[in-house]
């Protein structure tokens, strides 16, 4: 999730610890920093292995376990900042431990993955009800949280933990009513699947992304659940197998190990993009939720199999495509 987010549920979770106190502000910095803290893992990058970023973000610093060591160590230093002149040193450690908490738990909420079981499970818990980026989530959460500052507001602390928890749990709602229409359209397809996925669109859980495998084939459509279920058919893609898309792979290569990487980042949905043959692309991705158009890829070079793949971002936006957008999200044709 976006790091405004993270860090006014951060200020949510503070907030409502039951205590009256005259220091909300103190309180509500703390929640805020240590509702962003889990994401400061980005930083952990190597020059010579461009995949490393993949697999530590969202890793131990968002698994549960790590909770209490980060909020004990957050409230020390937050503490020593700026929060001895107002709060106890049990008092900080306790509201960066609750901000803290939120983080892994909310980014779980995406459609990214996080490894909130490490270190005793590597996958990626993707529970896909909420944006990566929402408004319509963020926005209250930030009124809420400002009003609460206020000795006379505490209701709307609690206020915003009710919207913090009803709004994914309306995601969910909508997930499963996405899935079904897409299981739906499978079956009239001809297509006998065990398992389909529903990944909300940018910044909203009106519109769906739907995807499922048939034959080795990714099936990619835009559902939209509204008061009514409307369809926007979209474009299927080869699933990748190596040794017909990349037979020039030594299976022991650096960039084999690249690929599966690659493949386990993206739970599997990976493809060859079939304009750029060296290309290996996460399918999960796009502005358009009925397109495949990857946000990111690999870049394999088939001269030195032995370095590593390239990571390579793609965030063209075309007038054209987020007109598009609006007209899916209106229900229009």
């Amino acid at each position: 999730m976006d790091p405004l987010t993270q860090g006014v549920l951060g200020i949510t979770a503070a907030q409502n610890t039951g205590k009256s106190t005259q220091y909300k502000a103190s309180i509500a910095g703390i929640g805020l920093l240590a509702g962003m803290a889990a994401d400061l893992d980005v930083f952990i990058r190597a020059n010579n292995d461009p995949l490393l970023f993949l697999e530590y973000h969202r890793q131990f610093t968002h698994s549960l376990i790590f909770i209490p060591f980060a909020g004990i160590l957050l409230g020390v230093v937050l503490y020593g900042l700026f929060a001895r002149r107002s709060l106890t040193l049990r008092q900080s450690m306790l509201f960066a431990t609750l901000g803290y908490a939120t983080h892994g738990l909310l980014d779980a909420c995406t459609t990214y993955g996080t490894q909130l079981l490490w270190p005793f499970n590597n996958a990626r818990v993707a529970w896909n009800i909420l944006s990566i980026i929402d408004p319509l989530y963020t926005l209250p959460l930030c009124i809420l949280c400002a009003l609460a500052l206020s000795p006379k507001r505490s209701w709307a602390a609690r206020l915003a933990l009710c919207w913090a928890l009803a709004y994914p749990g309306l995601g969910w709602l909508q997930r499963e009513r996405a899935e079904s229409a897409g299981l739906a359209l499978a079956q009239s397809r001809g297509h006998h699947v065990e398992q389909i996925e529903a990944k909300p669109s940018f910044a909203n859980i009106l519109l769906w992304k739907t995807i499922y495998r048939y034959k080795d084939r990714f099936y990619v459509d835009a559902v939209r659940v509204g008061s009514s279920t409307k369809i926007y058919p979209g474009e299927s893609l080869a699933a990748l197998n190596i040794s017909r898309d990349l037979p020039w792979l030594p299976p022991t290569s650096v960039q084999a190990e690249d690929v599966e990487r690659f493949r386990w980042f993206s739970n599997g949905y990976v493809a060859l993009d079939p304009l750029r043959p060296n290309r290996v692309i996460d399918i999960r991705y796009s502005l358009l939720p009925n397109e495949i158009d990857a946000l990111w890829s690999i870049e394999l070079n088939p001269a030195k199999p032995e370095q590593h793949v390239q990571f390579q971002s793609h965030r063209e936006n075309t007038r054209s495509q987020s007109q598009r957008l609006l007209h899916m999200l209106n229900g229009s044709d």
